[in-house]
């Protein structure tokens, strides 16, 4: 099968060639092997026990194989990733070392952190404008740099099909699939995940039913603040088989340990005015498709506005679903843009913001996510209110809503289709 250039691959293309080791992290699935295979001469595969035998008896075989070398699942052998940063200490030569990993590595184990000989880069699952389904004409990278570029475009995607590319999913060996077997892939990888992925992270997992329990709760808050008591609480309610407290805890810390989880962190200002903002995080999983067979709500369900959430969260299962798929798009394009991504809510909840996109000079963009084809007064509310909190530091503000035309409002305002933001 021919390979299809991501996002991601740019900035390998900038990078790899002057730095001697990347290490590729996400989720397994999303796609790190093949990307990285297109730019080295050997390949490890360390879930192969033969070459994760040979490896770990004779860790300078990663210096001995023609280069640049590929090593794929190093957190299966956490020496290797030492031994690469000593081979880097030793020759810091760029492009000689790639690392894919689906996982930190298990709690207890100590490596040393790669500062100033790996850098990490994350991958996620396809965003939006990687399906090539409709050619962006918005940049985000674009309205970061402070210009307020215009925005023009018509998006040839509607509702259904966004909701089709919400269960579809942006595994590149998932979504293609027919709809049965894509289906019975996405269980089998939730199932992967309880019966294997975290036992074999050495975690022990007494009571999988449990834990399937919680993690369908928390893809139940998709798209929300809730509180993790609440989250356990949703969990089997009214019975006794849910985990405690403390174990639901430890299956969050490794459920995020391995990717599954993809939570956005509440945004932190430096030198605001802001006040009294809630830290808590908004809940993702890698992909929206994997929460919406956990909930078990299909197409035809969720354009009725069926789907129970957890949280007292406004709007339907579907729009937090299409959230979560704009969040996921957002999140690789800011990435590629050298920007980080967060969320904004005051205490009181009185104003709140889906994302916030900033890059390291503190240049901000928000931006609303609306399940919508018309946008209404009460939609920029709180885009017009950080405005006037933030003044010149909020470089622009967009709405990302599932309509036909991308436009800018007589207030400024950037009115996007999902379909329409690329990188």
């Amino acid at each position: 099968m021919d390979y299809r250039r991501r996002i991601v691959d740019e900035t390998l293309d900038d990078l790899f060639p002057h730095l001697a080791a990347i290490a590729l992290e996400g989720a397994k699935g999303v796609g790190k092997t093949a990307t990285a295979t297109q730019r080295v001469a050997t390949v490890m595969l360390l879930n192969n026990p033969n070459e994760r035998t040979a490896l770990s008896s004779h860790l300078d075989l990663v210096t001995d194989v023609p280069g640049p070398v590929l090593i794929d699942e190093w957190q299966l052998e956490p020496d290797v990733w030492d031994r690469v940063r000593r081979a880097v200490d030793d020759d810091p030569t760029g492009g000689r070392f790639l690392l894919a990993g689906s996982a930190d590595v298990a709690p207890g184990v100590r490596i040393h952190s790669g500062a100033g000989r790996i850098v990490s880069l994350t991958m996620r699952p396809l965003a939006f404008s990687e399906r090539a389904l409709a050619e962006p004409s918005v940049s985000l990278r674009g309205m970061l740099d402070g210009t307020q570029p215009a925005i023009t475009g018509i998006s040839p995607i509607d509702l259904p099909t966004y909701t089709d590319e919400i269960l579809r999913s942006g595994f590149p060996g998932i979504r293609d699939l027919p709809e049965r077997a894509r289906q019975v892939q996405l269980d089998s990888y939730l199932t992967r995940i309880v019966d294997r992925e975290l036992p074999d992270s050495g975690v022990s997992v007494r009571r999988p039913a449990a834990l399937r329990a919680w993690l369908t709760a928390y893809a139940a808050a998709t798209a929300t603040d809730a509180t993790f008591a609440t989250i356990l609480a949703a969990a089997t309610p009214g019975e006794g088989d849910k985990p405690a407290r403390q174990t639901a805890d430890i299956y969050r810390q490794h459920l995020q340990r391995i990717y599954l989880l993809d939570p956005i962190e509440a945004w932190t200002p430096a030198f605001s005015p802001l006040k009294r903002l809630t830290h808590s995080p908004k809940h993702h999983l890698v992909d929206p498709a994997l929460a919406a067979r956990l909930v078990g709500v299909g197409k035809a369900g969720l354009l009725r506005g069926q789907g129970n959430r957890v949280h007292a969260a406004t709007g339907t299962w579907l729009g937090a679903l299409f959230e979560s798929l704009a969040a996921q798009s957002v999140r690789v394009y800011a990435e590629a843009a050298d920007a980080r991504v967060g969320h904004l809510r005051t205490k009181n909840t009185d104003h709140e913001v889906d994302l916030i996109v900033e890059t390291a000079d503190r240049s901000t963009l928000a931006i609303e996510v609306k399940l919508t084809d018309t946008i209404r007064p009460a939609d920029v509310e709180h885009l017009n209110w950080l405005s006037e909190q933030l003044g010149d530091r909020l470089v622009d503000r967009m709405i990302i809503y599932t309509g036909t035309h991308a436009y800018r409002r007589p207030d400024g305002i950037a009115v996007v289709p999902l379909a329409l933001l690329g990188p």
